[in-house]
């Protein structure tokens, strides 16, 4: 059976301590657990989903300390974009009740992005650091949770009183 450079599960022997920190990491928000009889798999980002609100914005923090450790390991700000669009997406989404539990299950927003990462690195479009990429990382995740917090605190002053 021929091996499949971009997937998740698999070890690599060339990569970093920071980049299989981020398999680790990956793998435990995304694919730790299996749903018994089914191949539909899930970890800590769909239970963290059933923590209103703050599950969310955890899970987004992690996303986004996963997608600045690629960016410190070579990917370019246009892969950057693209990883930030799936952990936006997923966190968007992923705050819907129900829906956005379900959403979980089959939207993997780490799991792209590392197979993203490493279709980056195989195609030998490897390039240096992006610093300045990381820090607008940061400050977009920092922006971003910040509104769902408020957001959040609104919705329940009002259904709270």
């Amino acid at each position: 059976m021929k091996r499949n450079p971009i997937d998740t599960q698999q070890p690599r022997h060339n990569e970093t301590d920071e980049m299989s920190w981020v398999d680790t990491w990956t793998n435990l928000l995304d694919t730790r657990f299996r749903v018994p009889g089914t191949k539909i798999t899930f970890g800590a980002d769909f239970l963290l989903g059933f923590i209103p609100g703050l599950g969310d914005v955890t899970s987004m923090g992690i996303s986004g300390v996963l997608i600045a450790t690629m960016a410190k390991n070579g990917a370019s700000g246009r892969l950057i974009a693209r990883m930030l669009l799936n952990v936006v997406l997923d966190t968007v989404v992923g705050s819907i009740p129900v829906l956005g539990n379900v959403f979980d299950l089959f939207f993997k927003a780490n799991s792209r992005n590392l197979r993203m990462m490493r279709q980056h690195y195989t195609e030998k479009k490897h390039q240096g650091s992006v610093w300045p990429v990381v820090l607008g990382v940061f400050g977009f995740l920092a922006v971003l949770s910040t509104a769902l917090l408020v957001i959040m605190f609104a919705a329940m002053r009002r259904v709270f009183g």
